[in-house]
């Protein structure tokens, strides 16, 4: 009897039918089970994040935007899903929030890397350029597209997050040591994707865009140029906040177009007829919007301009600011901004400037009753100079000055408040350099400003890009490289051996 026991199989088939059946049933309970948080998860609570970019909760402002959105819009990511260096997991997180607060928004990913024929469909579907910034230029790629009915709105991934140039040390290892000159790289600093989705949502979902003239005439820089010093780049940068920017000369007009929604004037250097400029005043008078940019070019000269905007508490000298603390003597870093005013997400960024003049603040004399609110919106640090009077004393100068004014009590303009912008250089929003350091995040707020979209984007603003680097010798990473490769698989080997072992005992 007992050999006949000890022949016997430990488990009979009957046992076995009952633990693999117990198994499965045990399983199939398990992913009941998280099927049933996930959905109950969805319905009653909100998302939550362990990303750091994307771990705030979306604006008030936002909401409220998502809230009035009605119309369904598609948002197509186009994008290389398996580049580290592009942020497409944040965009993608964010956007999910954004789905999560209106079911009208949909999104899909088309990964051009690895699914051409659906990229060739997406570039035939929204008629893709080449590329977004001039012929000459990489073909576009990483782009967001937002899409609602015939509208659509293309935007490019590296607007989405702003970058700041630095030198690198030795230590960095990113140094290159056979190089024989300074070596710099642009690193992320903040991540502006609310901001820009937002935006970008109003501009599709909503009817006809604003209308913007650029004007000509006096030697003004050129949409169409594609050059370093043309503005290919900056008439793409207004587009992209849903205005559409056109060409106008004002000589022979008695007035400025009766839609004209913003008018921009940058790098004037001939004088304006007579015409022209009481135009210009007023269309100001009626509560007209206008962004103008001065540079050193204009030094030698009084164009017109100036006679205007000293009525509206502006003064532009006739001199360029230097700054001793900068190692070039052409370029101003301006990181001093009013906190109080629009351009306060710009506070912990740089605008990179070029031989930028004074715009000065004028004090009000006899004030009326709708007084001119003007207000200093970026400053030079405490070592600049001017040019022409090296010897006084390193002080501050303002470079960018906005101004507003309410129409005076019991009186409607026909185009709301007057509003001005004036900055003392315009060759930092040209091809070159828009891109440099909060160049086009500061033309995006003055754009929006300008054009009273302010307060549907109030608390929005720049999210902080955090990084985070392992220093180590190559001692270290000679340790650590057979730490990885030893002891960790070889402790686990050796509880696996310990564990058969008791198994077997």
């Amino acid at each position: 009897m007992s050999a006949q026991n000890k022949s016997r199989s430990s488990f009979s088939p009957a046992s076995r039918w009952k633990i693999g059946s117990d198994a499965v049933l045990r399983t199939v309970l398990v992913l009941a089970v998280i099927v049933m948080l996930n959905y109950v998860g969805a319905k009653f609570y909100h998302r939550f994040y362990w990303n750091a970019q994307t771990s705030a909760k979306l604006s008030s402002r936002t909401l409220t935007v998502l809230r009035s959105l009605t119309n369904h819009v598609e948002v197509t990511l186009y994008y290389d899903t398996h580049d580290r260096s592009n942020f497409y997991s944040d965009i993608v997180e964010l956007l999910n929030a954004y789905r999560d607060a209106n079911k009208n928004i949909s999104i899909r990913t088309v990964d051009y890397a690895r699914d051409p024929a659906e990229a060739m469909k997406v570039k035939e579907k929204y008629d893709l350029p080449a590329s977004l910034s001039s012929p000459n230029a990489p073909p576009a790629k990483d782009l967001i597209i937002f899409a609602c009915g015939n509208r659509r709105d293309v935007v490019p991934g590296s607007a989405i997050v702003a970058t700041k140039t630095v030198q690198l040390s030795s230590k960095d290892p990113n140094y290159d040591p056979n190089e024989n000159k300074l070596q710099f790289v642009k690193q992320p600093v903040s991540f502006n994707g609310e901001l820009i989705f937002t935006s970008r949502l109003l501009a599709v979902a909503a009817g006809q865009p604003l209308q913007a003239y650029f004007l000509q005439g006096h030697g003004e820089s050129s949409l169409t140029d594609v050059s370093e010093g043309g503005y290919s780049k900056f008439a793409l940068a207004i587009a992209q906040n849903d205005i559409a920017v056109n060409t106008l000369e004002l000589l022979g007009q008695t007035e400025v177009p009766a839609n004209c929604g913003l008018l921009i004037i940058a790098a004037p250097v001939r004088d304006f007829a007579e015409t022209e400029l009481q135009a210009i005043n007023h269309y100001l008078a009626q509560g007209g919007k206008l962004m103008v940019f001065f540079n050193y070019a204009s030094l030698q000269r009084r164009i017109g301009l100036e006679d205007i905007l000293r009525q509206w508490g502006v003064n532009v000298l006739a001199d360029y600011v230097k700054d001793n603390s900068s190692s070039d003597d052409r370029v101003v870093f301006v990181r001093d901004f009013n906190n109080s005013t629009f351009i306060s997400p710009l506070s912990q960024l740089a605008l990179e400037m070029v031989l930028p003049r004074p715009i000065e603040k004028l004090p009000p004399a006899n004030p009326p009753s709708n007084a001119l609110q003007v207000d200093v919106l970026a400053s030079s640090s405490e070592n600049a100079t001017l040019a022409g009077n090296r010897a006084a004393a390193p002080r501050q100068y303002s470079l960018i000055t906005a101004v507003e004014q309410k129409p005076a009590v019991g009186t409607v303009n026909p185009r709301g408040n007057t509003r001005i912008v004036v900055a003392g250089d315009s060759l930092f929003l040209d091809n070159q350099l828009i891109e440099a350091a909060a160049n086009r995040d500061f033309l995006n707020y003055a754009a929006n400003w300008l054009c009273n979209r302010e307060q549907l984007l109030a608390g929005i603003g720049p999210r902080p890009v955090t990084q985070f680097r392992l220093a180590l010798s190559d001692n270290q990473k000679h340790r650590l490289f057979w730490l990885l490769l030893g002891p960790l698989p070889g402790g686990v080997l050796l509880l696996g051996w310990l564990v058969w072992l008791v198994r077997r005992q």
